[in-house]
């Protein structure tokens, strides 16, 4: 545990413009200092000096809430200092009073890491992962803001006036949003028909240029991917978007210990659900990165469709009594460990 490896824990509470720290003892749990400094890199500096007053860089450890957000500059400094920078999440457990400050809070943090058996690793904040993780991000904000717009475009084609809708109706997506991006201003129609059609022309545009900004963002992963997982693009059934989510999730070699926390963190570990007699059943994991877990069904359903080893298997697995989502489940474990040690040992050839 880590009250056995360290002398202090600084558990940090951060914000937009404040961090809230507090230097914990590790053996008795009493609050050595607080502390509140300024979100700044000369408020961090500060702050590291502050803790070194009060304890060893080589018997601490930092609890920082929020470390991918809010509490990303500090965890970045503290990580290019050689500090051991563990990521806490939502407390476990709410004071029974009800009382919450910043102080509370981060005193919470190092209190709650002290009996924990294996600390949290925060994914890397800089670094070939940070670069993917960029252009994954906001092409995924384009994809949504790109399926908005088509919502919006089908929605006013359903209640535009028959003039309209009927040269509309029947055409594909893609064929729709290209006849409406061409539709041009007409002044011998009635108003209604002419706001209608420059609200589709609109929309279309909107589309398109999301369509665009959507192929920018993957010719940009595509050369990163290549040198950071080319083993993963190598694998039947991934590609540069999900093996985008793999590498962001993965982060860094030991960041996961094993196979297994993997797993967990994407979801697909089994949940046990046993009671009484029935001591055989397990829930599907509801919990974990679910952009993860959406990539590795992705990549399940595909090599459900694409893969005869695996349409072996689900045909096997269904014999034996799995359902749909159980059997679905157990290939997005394998797949899981699959990716794991592709990015934890990939291949040296």
């Amino acid at each position: 545990m880590l009250a056995e490896l360290v002398d202090h824990v600084i558990g940090v509470d951060p914000d937009r413009d404040w961090i809230t720290l507090a230097v914990v003892d590790a053996h008795t749990t009493g609050v050595v200092v607080e502390a509140r400094f300024p979100a700044t890199s000369d408020g961090y500096r500060d702050a590291v000096d502050m803790v070194d007053a009060h304890s060893r860089e080589t018997e601490r450890a930092w609890a920082i809430e929020g470390s991918a957000s809010y509490g990303r500059g500090l965890a970045a400094m503290l990580s290019h200092l050689g500090e051991w920078v563990i990521e806490f999440g939502h407390p476990t457990r709410k004071a029974k009073d009800g009382a919450k400050s910043d102080v509370l809070d981060a005193i919470r943090a190092a209190r709650e890491v002290l009996g924990r058996d294996r600390p949290a690793i925060p994914r890397s904040p800089d670094g070939m992962r940070e670069a993917i993780r960029v252009h994954a991000v906001t092409r995924a904000a384009a994809v949504r803001a790109r399926t908005a717009a088509i919502n919006e475009l089908k929605a006013i084609i359903i209640t535009a006036d028959e003039s309209i809708r009927s040269g509309l109706r029947r055409l594909r997506t893609a064929t729709q949003v290209a006849a409406c991006a061409r539709f041009r201003d007409r002044t011998n129609v009635p108003v209604e028909q002419r706001c209608t059609r420059a609200a589709l022309r609109a929309l279309a545009r909107r589309v398109e240029h999301r369509d665009a900004e959507v192929d920018e963002h993957d010719r940009a992963l595509k050369p990163l991917l290549d040198q950071a997982a080319p083993q993963l693009l190598a694998e039947r059934g991934i590609g540069y978007v999900t093996a985008a989510e793999f590498y962001i999730a993965w982060s860094h070699p030991g960041r996961c210990h094993s196979e297994a926390p993997f797993a967990r963190l994407g979801g697909t570990s089994p949940v046990a659900a046993t009671s009484g007699l029935n001591q055989t059943r397990h829930r599907l994991n509801r919990g974990g990165d679910r952009q993860l877990n959406r990539a590795l069904y992705l990549v399940a359903i595909t090599k459900q469709r694409c893969d005869p080893a695996t349409k072996t298997y689900t045909a096997r697995r269904t014999a034996d009594g799995k359902t749909d989502r159980e059997t679905t489940r157990c290939i997005k474990r394998f797949i899981a460990r699959r990716v794991w040690r592709l990015l934890e040992h990939p291949p040296t050839t």
